[in-house]
């Protein structure tokens, strides 16, 4: 197979082309806005390798293949006719969603959207590849990605002297990208294995004057302000209770760290993961995550946690909704968590407050806390963990309500929709509002020593005089 192609690329395509080729970054980032000619590049990187390099395997991911049929397949196609290759060169697979050349390279069709069954994608975990593309990585979550740069640099790459790449193609989106990429080329801080290449509408003379019109007509501010010119800071949701900001910086916060607790969310019914957060004041110090496992195992793990940190009962609270309200019994003296019960007096002032429930007092006082950077996690966690943590504090919001009607969150259901899972991490951190509001217990240093059993057997209870 020999076709001699005519690549002309805009000034943003060479420059992000050039760092394609070079040995040293690893994951460059293009576009940042709409009509910059992404999907065009991704296209034309991967038709080129794979007519260049023989018995090759790349792959072209998106949040959903049937966008990415609708969308990215269709400029695929329109680079096929651009460069004149007969469509007899390539062959697709639509059983198995692959493109095959006729000098056996190949580029594999891969749907990433979040699937509940496999929240670390295992899915992924045997293939093997030269390199790839992410298509609309904002979309994407982080765990996919993670996932896609382990399965790289396995197919013929020290043969051909092909070095490993995952281009990835993104409009702004306060997510990973941000974090990782965004902020980081910002402060000049970014590491040489990423690069970040910013093309919007008029850096490509091919579409300028239609994008230009299409962009301008968009009604939604926030929309249009990221999409037309590529503004990364653009506020998305009024009804977020947390500054995008603030929640990055609580990795780096340094906070008040006096007296010890633990706010333990445990798995409900169909889930797999419960989230215990160890305080040291208003640091979290450990995060212990467990997955799958008996409430007698979770219950060990608790104890465990309170003896090894000499922490008293009052200072534990357990989310007692659910099977949470057995571990509450099985630990008797800890705090048991019930969001929808009524919310606490003001601790102040002893008035009544306006709140629906008790989550969302604990939510509201939480998000003031984060927003005020009196909340640290010096806690030693690998970036799939810290995804995590900040998605679900991007969803405490406010849920619209009448004017003078009690506040309230946006309910959990919502949230689970919205992120595919259960925001575990989120009602861990809620909980530890708790003590703020709980005086009686939160001001009272126990200094008793239990007979702590680390054994499965029921544990003494015992009532200190308060």
């Amino acid at each position: 197979m020999s076709f001699k192609l005519d690549v002309k690329l805009t000034p943003k395509q060479s420059e992000c082309w050039n760092r394609l080729e070079d040995k040293t970054t690893r994951y460059p980032v293009f576009g940042g806005g709409a009509g910059g000619g992404k999907s065009w590049l991704i296209c034309e990187w991967l038709i080129i390798n794979c007519i260049r390099y023989p018995n090759t395997k790349w792959f072209i991911a998106r949040n959903e293949l049937t966008r990415l049929m609708q969308s990215t397949y269709v400029t695929f196609q329109k680079v096929i006719a651009y460069h004149k290759i007969p469509t007899n060169a390539f062959s697709l697979n639509g059983q198995y969603h692959y493109i095959e050349f006729g000098n056996k390279s190949r580029i594999d069709l891969l749907d990433l959207k979040f699937l509940p069954s496999d929240p670390f994608y295992e899915r992924f975990g045997s293939l093997e590849y030269t390199g790839g593309a992410i298509e609309e990585a904002g979309e994407v979550d982080f765990g996919a990605f993670d996932m896609l740069k382990s399965r790289i640099g396995r197919y013929q790459n020290k043969e051909l002297d092909i070095p490993p790449k995952i281009l990835i193609t993104c409009n702004p989106k306060k997510n990973w990208l941000y974090r990782m990429i965004y902020l980081p080329y910002k402060q000049k801080t970014l590491g040489n294995e990423y690069a970040f290449i910013q093309s919007l509408y008029g850096d490509n003379p091919h579409t300028i004057d239609s994008y230009k019109m299409q962009l301008s007509d968009i009604s939604d501010k926030s929309l249009r302000q990221r999409l037309m010119f590529g503004n990364w800071e653009y506020d998305e949701d009024i009804n977020s209770l947390i500054n995008y900001d603030s929640i990055l910086d609580i990795f780096k916060n340094k906070t008040e760290t006096k007296g010890k607790y633990l706010t333990c969310d445990i798995a409900r019914f169909g889930s797999d993961k419960s989230v215990i957060y160890l305080w040291n004041g208003w640091d979290i110090s450990e995060v212990h995550i467990y997955q799958k496992q008996g409430l007698d195992k979770t219950t060990e793990g608790i104890r465990n946690l309170m003896y090894q940190n000499d922490i008293p009962r009052n200072r534990v609270v357990i989310d007692e909704d659910g099977i949470g309200g057995g571990i509450v019994d099985n630990l008797q003296g800890t705090k048991g968590f019930i969001a929808n019960s009524s919310p606490f007096n003001d601790p102040r002032t002893n008035e009544k407050t306006n709140y629906k429930n008790l989550k969302a007092q604990c939510g509201f006082m939480l998000a003031d806390k984060i927003n005020k950077r009196e909340i640290g996690i010096s806690a030693k966690l690998d970036e799939n963990t810290k995804h995590l943590i900040i998605t679900d504090l991007e969803q405490l919001k406010a849920k619209d309500v009448e004017r003078d009607a009690p506040r309230q969150l946006v309910p959990k259901e919502e949230i689970k929709e919205n992120l595919g899972r259960s925001p575990d991490f989120l009602d861990a951190m809620i909980m530890r509002m708790y003590f703020e509001l709980d005086r009686p217990y939160a001001q009272v240093v126990s200094t008793f020593k239990p007979d702590w059993n680390t054994t499965r057997q029921p544990i003494k209870t015992f009532r200190p005089k308060w």
